[in-house]
């Protein structure tokens, strides 16, 4: 049903549906740290027609771990580094684990079960 919902196809973790003082608002921070892992290049907020800066779910995810991280007292540049190291290692499991399951599956269906 939701996949016949165009306002449910809109509204995926990718799409910036968020002002900046909105995102601002839910992360408890400011605007300022926003523009900070901005310009860290932790994160590149999509902008609107009038140029306002707009903000997915998933990018409030990835601010809101910096933020964690900044509050603990990591320097935000540290912390935006982090949180993409972070990051790629997800990505990295998340390959081999497919790799891994490929591999199992072929190896599987290779006959060398006792049947």
């Amino acid at each position: 049903m939701t996949s016949d919902n165009p306002l449910h196809d809109r509204l995926d973790d990718d799409y910036p549906a968020y002002t900046m003082g909105r995102a601002a608002e839910m992360l408890g921070t400011t605007p300022a740290f926003l523009r900070a892992i901005g310009e860290a290049r932790l994160i590149t907020p999509l902008r609107s027609e009038g140029g306002h800066r707009r903000y997915s779910r998933y990018q409030l995810r990835i601010a809101a771990r910096a933020r964690e991280l900044v509050d603990k007292g990591t320097p935000i540049e540290a912390a935006c580094r982090i949180v993409i190291l972070e990051d790629q290692l997800e990505e990295a499991q998340r390959i081999n684990a497919e790799y891994r399951r490929a591999a199992d599956e072929s190896a599987g269906g290779s006959g060398s079960g006792t049947g």
